[in-house]
């Protein structure tokens, strides 16, 4: 599995449009094969930061869901609540590998 970690410097002023972008992007994730495990919004705090976790089960599954950026209506749909609303000032992508508890194991 890879995770994709997104972190966003955001217009908190523009945090409604910032909300209605992820929320396309979260639906968009989903029906192209991978897990979104949400977005992070400011609540306390820096005010400008947001960040937003998502899987797919390989690079490879990865890439065939970032084919569609530019082509599939749906994706440029949601790319222009960001571009229109001006919500996302810049961000960053990592790929990350998770690494999760143990169950049932007791450390020692």
């Amino acid at each position: 599995m890879i995770t994709c970690v997104v972190e966003y410097v955001i217009d908190p002023a523009k945090i409604e449009a910032f909300e209605r972008f992820g929320r396309r992007w979260m639906a968009l994730v989903e029906r192209h094969g991978g897990t979104h495990h949400g977005y992070f919004l400011p609540s306390e705090g820096a005010s400008d930061k947001a960040i937003a976790l998502f899987s797919f089960a390989s690079l490879a599954a990865y890439e065939q869901y970032r084919a569609l950026f530019g082509v599939d209506p749906d994706f440029v749909a949601a790319d222009r609540i960001r571009d229109e609303s001006g919500c996302v000032l810049r961000y960053d992508r990592t790929f990350m590998r998770p690494m999760l508890p143990d169950r049932g194991e007791t450390p020692g």
